[in-house]
């Protein structure tokens, strides 16, 4: 795909990019080093909650079991509607009444399928997502960083099999997945898109950010409503476009700035035309 070119003009030491198409996962194209192991920042999120939503189809526990602050529950955690501050383990807000994005909160969700599963989260995340999706430079590191972004480290590659289990799930029942990823969590919830501003609403899933009609935004002016993803501060992005039939994952080694802003949406602007032909 020659839009996947564009990437050589961003300002980054090093960038990668894939598309995938959902149909049959077959990958349409990809532009710089596929196995560039590269730091995800917070779409790491991407694939915690995933090994959450795993752990709930099989028994480890439910969504609305408790956990984090007082009448907080795993639900609210992975929509970031438990209360909790950004980056402190403080009660900012009552369960529900807000979208505090919180990376805390995912600690603690990571914290509350370790001690019920009797298994460090890292190790569950790979043996329940990353080796049966052949995901093999794939890691999250619980030991010394959080599995809300600084722990995650992978591949174009890599996340392009999980983009396209995304859209063809293997691992989990399809209506979870289209719990997680179609319906909003919370609805009416109004909070801070990191790097965006405040957005009324502020439109989540169970752990996957759902674009609706936010404006402006990391994705393209052409992106559907029902378009899901997360991008992180490592200069990272992956977003699942339904409507269109495709994902997209771009990966590199800058922190998100205006530079990111600037140069994503016509990005993927342009990945969406060129399916379109």
């Amino acid at each position: 795909m020659q839009s996947l070119r564009m990437i050589e003009d961003w300002p980054v030491p090093n960038a990668a990019a894939a598309v995938v198409r959902g149909a049959d996962g077959a990958l349409l194209g990809g532009h710089g080093p596929q196995q560039h192991l590269f730091p995800l920042a917070s779409v790491t999120k991407l694939l915690t909650s995933y090994a959450v939503l795993v752990a709930v189809e099989e028994g480890v526990f439910e969504l609305d079991d408790p956990a984090g602050p007082e009448g907080s529950t795993v639900r609210h955690l992975l929509a970031h509607t438990s209360g909790l501050a950004f980056d402190e383990h403080r009660v900012m807000a009552p369960p529900g009444d807000r979208r505090l994005y919180s990376n805390a909160g995912f600690d603690v969700l990571a914290r509350t399928l370790s001690e019920a599963a009797g298994i460090e989260f890292g190790r569950y995340a790979a043996e329940a997502v990353f080796e049966p999706l052949g995901m093999r430079s794939t890691m999250i590191n619980t030991a010394h960083r959080s599995p809300a972004g600084a722990g995650g480290l992978s591949t174009v590659g890599d996340l392009a099999l999980f983009a396209a289990e995304l859209q063809s799930p293997k691992l989990l029942d399809a209506s979870t997945l289209r719990t997680a990823t179609r319906e909003v969590a919370f609805p009416g919830t109004s909070g801070v898109l990191p790097g965006f501003g405040h957005r009324r609403p502020n439109d989540w899933g169970l752990g996957f950010e759902i674009r609706g009609d936010k404006a402006p935004h990391w994705t393209g002016t052409t992106s559907s409503a029902g378009t899901f993803g997360h991008f992180g501060q490592s200069g990272t992005f992956l977003w699942v476009d339904p409507a269109a039939g495709v994902a997209c994952v771009a990966l590199t080694d800058r922190d998100f700035g205006p530079w990111a802003a600037e140069v994503w949406p016509p990005f993927t602007d342009a990945v969406l035309a060129e399916l379109r032909g």
